[in-house]
């Protein structure tokens, strides 16, 4: 099958998510287009732009099928290269525009979900990473719709209901040997996690993601105060990536809880990354966005015992004995962490194989398929 590719803000988890495609269904001839992740409300409005006067050649191509993000703008797209309307079409959401928790320092615009909303009525099937995706896209645009002055026509969101199913971002395999004991591993315990001249038994925290407001920075420092308070023996590795404008907590966290730092910032190889991974006992998480959380499920993969908020997407994939209280008051919510943190040794580590490619390489060739059916369909 060819199959053009469109990822219109190619950020990490994006471009996880492609490379996997190419490198697990080799057996189909892939054309890929990216664009950068960055100037967000540029990018959102303008890759169509971008891409009908810049990659014309690519797109007036014959395709089989059309992949897309949910961040292309495919009705505009589709307006400038007509040619692409005949080409069965499936939008993947990574996220949805509805879902995003605001900043006070952002300009609120309807303009991302418009995009979203367009995009999925274009095409012939959507699939969501997570159930909490596709339920939030849906309601949310429910909700948009019905603040609309007029003129909008009944059964969207039934008619995008129809069309839409749940197919997660798959895993890569666990590199060779990493989770294993092995010298490499001991290496990196002992260098990161040990305090110097200790030998006492020390929890150790792995939290990975973006350091941005929507992972939480604030129930992530009153967490880290309240470890302290409690006296317990710890030491946290504070990985992802970092930007110019980071939130306050995250420099609160480096100057004032040095000691407890197994690691702060992002770990440029992913093999030492992987190392950090398999060295620890439990993966935290405080986001307050969260469409799959790519990288828990990597990090349980390694052998990390979750830690997780009882919202977002994070109830799918793993039982209750794993999650927290969400609270509004971040201590609140930091004292029901910190309870499970204290039990996390005791639990056993939860299956991910079902996020595998292997397990879901199926899946995708099934949802290629079915997208060629619906839009065939829509043409008798």
């Amino acid at each position: 099958m060819r199959i053009l590719l469109l990822s219109a803000y190619d950020a990490d988890s994006h471009k996880y998510w492609r490379q996997g495609l190419q490198k697990y269904l080799p057996e189909h001839h892939w054309t890929v287009l990216t664009l950068p992740p960055r100037h967000f409300s540029w990018r959102i409005r303008g890759n169509s732009l971008s891409w009908a006067f810049q990659e014309q050649e690519s797109l007036q191509q014959d395709y089989d099928l059309l992949l897309a993000s949910s961040m292309v703008d495919l009705s505009a797209l589709r307006g400038f290269v007509p040619k692409l309307c005949s080409i069965p079409t499936l939008l993947y959401f990574h996220e949805n525009q509805f879902a995003f928790p605001q900043n006070a320092s952002q300009h609120a615009s309807v303009e991302p979900q418009i995009v979203n909303l367009y995009g999925a009525l274009c095409a012939d099937r959507l699939c969501f990473n997570s159930a909490f995706n596709r339920d939030t896209f849906l309601q949310g645009a429910s909700n948009l719709l019905r603040r609309l002055p007029d003129e909008v026509p009944e059964g969207l969101v039934e008619r995008l209901q129809i069309k839409a199913q749940v197919l997660p971002v798959p895993l890569f395999p666990c590199s060779d040997g990493l989770v294993l004991e092995s010298e490499l591993k001991t290496q990196w315990r002992d260098s990161h996690w040990l305090l110097p001249g200790s030998v006492e038994p020390m929890l150790r925290i792995v939290w990975n993601a973006r350091h941005e407001y929507d992972k939480g920075p604030k129930q992530l420092l009153a967490l880290v105060q309240a470890l302290e308070a409690r006296g317990v023996s710890f030491k946290i590795a504070v990985l992802g990536q970092q930007f110019r404008r980071s939130p306050e907590e995250f420099g609160t966290l480096k100057n004032q809880f040095s000691h407890r730092l197994a690691w702060f910032g992002y770990l440029n190889s992913a093999i030492e990354y992987r190392q950090c991974l398999a060295s620890a006992h439990c993966v935290l998480s405080t986001a307050l966005h969260e469409f799959q959380g790519l990288a828990v499920l990597e990090a349980i993969a390694e052998g990390c015992i979750p830690v997780l908020p009882n919202r977002l997407a994070y109830p799918e994939y793993v039982g209750s004995q794993y999650l927290y209280e969400s609270r509004v008051d971040e201590q609140e919510e930091a004292s029901s962490a910190v309870e499970l943190l204290l039990q996390v040794r005791s639990l056993p580590l939860p299956s991910v194989s079902s996020f595998s490619w292997p397990a879901l390489k199926v899946s995708y060739e099934e949802a290629f398929q079915l997208t060629l059916n619906t839009h065939q369909h829509a043409k008798l």
